[in-house]
């Protein structure tokens, strides 16, 4: 069972891989007549639209079933409410870091995401790693140096906008590494944990622009057809994500759940060279591929690890 439990997380953390791709080109693409925090609110919005019918179905589904216990029902309510927080404002920061740093750079540096996965889980929840999966990890980290830098390796060659692109894989492992916890010891569901994540982050979003822009910029954002056209897309699959994602996370660890979308960076980069008109520096193709065999090797590290 645990290993058919186990494929089962890997097939579904592979269809993330695709989605994960496109996810930063449909940012990218997004019209420029607002900015980076209405995008990131109505992207949102349109995640909790997609997110009920779902939800309303499981409930119809499990009205019957036995309630969860009160105490853990409250835990998870509080730990949604905080991780909501933090995605919501991860969601700003990947609109805006997909637009300052560029979609290529941005989706090489999101799969720093293992290095702050493995890091919580062994200082957190004690899971203990393999000398290949800290040597791999340590390749990682002077990659993502050497990307940060442009290639130069020298330190005043790091931008900010880098430094904001690692900040979203960064805030997302702390997120899911808390919300796995959550899925493995209590009732709740991918479904709820979705849905309750993205309407926290709609009302973090939603007083962010109001206090920032004034509901003036939110009405019309509401009313441009493109914008919204682009809100859509981009939260539809950003949704689907989510959910094939805590689904993979509730059979697999988070970081060898977020290894296997390794090829991520290649779709994103194939996409915005011909969709985008973006250039491939040739340091960018370097740091891809020493990440690609990095990640590839702790991939090969946890299934030596993982009982048979």
């Amino acid at each position: 069972m645990k290993s058919t439990g186990r494929t089962r997380g890997i097939l579904l953390a592979t269809l993330c891989l695709g989605l994960l791709g496109v996810m930063p080109i449909i940012s990218a693409s997004r019209p420029g007549d607002f900015d980076a925090l209405a995008f990131a609110l109505f992207l949102s919005l349109w995640q909790l639209v997609f997110s009920l019918p779902a939800l309303l179905l499981e409930k119809r589904m499990t009205a019957a079933g036995k309630p969860a216990a009160p105490g853990a029902g409250l835990k998870a309510r509080a730990v949604v409410v905080a991780t909501g927080m933090i995605f919501g404002f991860s969601t700003y920061l990947y609109v805006l870091a997909v637009e300052k740093a560029g979609a290529i750079s941005f989706a090489i540096a999101v799969q720093a995401y293992p290095l702050f996965a493995i890091l919580w889980e062994t200082m957190f929840l004690g899971r203990r790693k393999s000398v290949t999966e800290l040597s791999c990890t340590g390749v990682l980290i002077a990659t993502m140096y050497f990307l940060g830098t442009g290639g130069t390796w020298r330190i005043e060659g790091m931008t900010i906008w880098f430094l904001l692109a690692l900040s979203v894989p960064f805030l997302w492992s702390v997120a899911h590494v808390i919300l796995k916890e959550v899925l493995n010891k209590t009732p709740v569901t991918p479904n709820q944990v979705v849905f309750s994540r993205v309407l926290v982050s709609s009302l973090f979003l939603g007083v962010c622009l109001l206090v920032t822009a004034g509901p003036d910029t939110i009405i019309a954002a509401a009313t441009d057809l493109r914008f919204q056209s682009a809100a859509l897309l981009m939260g539809f699959v950003y949704y689907l994500e989510l959910i094939v994602w805590f689904h993979a996370a509730t059979y697999i660890d988070v970081s060898l759940a977020s290894s296997v979308t390794v090829p991520a960076p290649l779709v994103t980069t194939f996409l915005a060279l011909l969709l985008l008109g973006e250039t491939a520096e040739s340091y960018q193709l370097i740091a891809l591929a020493i990440v690609v065999v990095s990640l590839l090797g702790l991939i090969a590290a946890g299934h030596r690890k993982a009982p048979a």
